[in-house]
């Protein structure tokens, strides 16, 4: 049944309150641990696929060049050249069919692991039970939908990337006519767009990852709160990274150390924002498990 209950402004930190409670009970920091773990292990081939998919239309070297900008303003220049040199490598030709064949295989099992562990994770903050039933058919489906989100995630690069060259182009229009507000609204637009790109991938990730059903209504209030944090996390990382490069301390494995710290500060974002969907669809909406079709 549906609440009758109507959020309000007010309603916000009593929210946030039982939204840290319920967050800080489900240990996230041992739930992104395990996550950044397997993120270090899908990096190879998630750049992979990414560069390959995104390089098919944009051109594989211009990708690199975006992806490695990206990578250096949020873990260092340091760390941008260590994973530049895994995306040029992973472009190397040179090897036998059968040894291809492997390298796709072995890439797209290792890149979809950091996913299928998001699952898992977001069904534990959710308090989702796993059936005792599954089988090696559902590992298969999940892999396969993990993948899916691989290719969403290079679908939405290309869009950033896209929106990006029409803002670069839009601010020297703009600058001829406001020079002296050019840098403001570039920098308001390239937020905007950060926030509704990452809203975008949340809202599919909460709707379709997990082993439940969920209202889109619900799924968009939380992918929304989760991509303002996620967005502003993002800039303090950055600040924090590039201020204490914390992973000078570990010389040569530095940037997985960086890495390692990046998503596992990310997912505990990610965590609290899931965890504020569970919260809001509680007290306001259907509970998870229930979507809008299943209300009519």
């Amino acid at each position: 049944m549906v609440s009758s209950k109507k959020f309000k402004i007010g309603h916000l930190p009593k929210l946030i309150v039982e939204t840290y409670k319920a967050w800080e009970s489900k240990d996230p920091f041992r739930l992104s641990a395990v996550v950044a773990y397997y993120a270090v292990l899908s990096l190879p081939g998630l750049l992979v696929i990414i560069v390959n998919l995104v390089g098919a239309i944009w051109g594989v070297e211009i990708v690199q060049g975006q992806l490695t900008r990206e990578i250096s303003n949020a873990l260092g220049q340091d760390a941008a050249q260590s994973i530049q040199s895994i995306m040029v490598e992973t472009q190397n030709d040179k090897k036998s069919t059968l040894a291809t064949i492997l390298g796709i295989a072995t890439l797209i099992f290792g890149a979809t692991g950091v996913f299928y562990h998001l699952q898992l994770s977001l069904n534990e903050i959710w308090n989702l039970r796993p059936n005792p039933k599954s089988n090696m058919l559902k590992l298969l489906i999940d892999r396969a939908r993990s993948f899916a989100f691989i290719v969403v995630i290079g679908f939405l690069l290309l869009i950033s990337f896209l929106m990006t060259t029409a803002i670069s182009a839009l601010n020297d229009y703009i600058k001829s006519i406001f020079p002296d507000i050019v840098i403001y609204i570039a920098f308001l637009m390239d937020t905007l767009i950060s926030i509704g790109i990452i809203a975008l991938l949340f809202a599919l990730i909460f709707k379709y990852l997990p082993d439940t059903k969920i209202r889109w209504k619900t799924v968009w209030v939380g992918s929304l709160i989760t991509s303002v944090l996620f967005v502003f996390g993002k800039f303090l990382l950055g600040l924090y990274f590039g201020e204490a490069n914390p992973g000078s301390t570990y010389g040569a494995a530095g940037t997985i150390v960086l890495i390692l710290l990046w998503v596992s500060y990310s997912c505990l974002i990610l965590f609290f924002g899931a965890q504020f969907t569970w919260v809001y669809s509680k007290n306001y909406g259907l509970a998870i498990g229930i979507t809008d079709e299943d209300s009519q």
